[in-house]
């Protein structure tokens, strides 16, 4: 296994050998996946993204995602499914170092997983604009496709879970990333990684 700086170790619960884990989340176009990805560059650790979960199930199924979406809102059976195969590889012994979704945090809460949780907060206006610029809507568009986006998700957690992403509940640290670069935003998710290991 490659030597890993800055981790939080703990005993596995059924072997010998050491699980390293941080979970982050964070709503569409809080930064989660470039937080992840410098990272794992950093530390050659690897990771497992919900979203990638989603699309590999869509692209299996041979349809859009946006197809995939709308079975997934007829079928909760299919998002359990999902959510399922996400905790199967945060519990795995051989899991990833670091988990990716919206979901993580709470997972590792819900399961007595020990690990860092992460969430990132970022300003709705700050998301909006991000996404904006990475999908080329105005800001009105991108403000109204978040806030769409994230009620339609919260009722459907709510509804699955009884749970809100947003709560801080499960989450051993939160980042206030609106104002600052990724860099900086890099440097204190390290300085949380590196107190916890003490």
């Amino acid at each position: 296994m490659v030597p890993h700086c800055y981790a939080v170790r703990y005993a596995a619960t059924n072997g010998d050998e050491n699980i390293l884990k941080v979970s982050i989340s964070g709503h569409p176009g809080s930064g989660t996946t470039t937080l992840v990805n410098s990272i794992c560059k950093l530390m050659s650790w690897t990771t497992v993204n919900g979203g990638d979960i989603f699309r590999n199930q869509a692209k299996d199924r041979g349809i859009s995602l946006a197809e995939f979406s709308e079975i997934c809102r007829s079928d909760e059976s299919i998002d359990r499914m999902l959510d399922a195969m996400l905790i199967e590889y945060m519990e795995a012994e051989d899991g990833p170092e670091i988990v990716e979704s919206r979901l993580a945090g709470w997972w590792a809460y819900r399961q007595n997983i020990s690990c860092v949780r992460i969430w990132l907060e970022v300003s709705d206006e700050e998301r909006a604009h991000r996404v904006s610029s990475r999908e080329g809507l105005s800001m009105e568009e991108a403000l109204s496709a978040n806030k769409k986006r994230l009620l339609v998700d919260r009722q459907r957690y709510e509804s699955m879970y009884g749970i809100r992403p947003s709560d801080a509940t499960p989450y051993t640290h939160t980042i206030d990333a609106t104002t600052l670069s990724k860099e900086e935003v890099l440097k204190v998710a390290l300085k949380i990684l590196k107190e916890e290991e003490k």
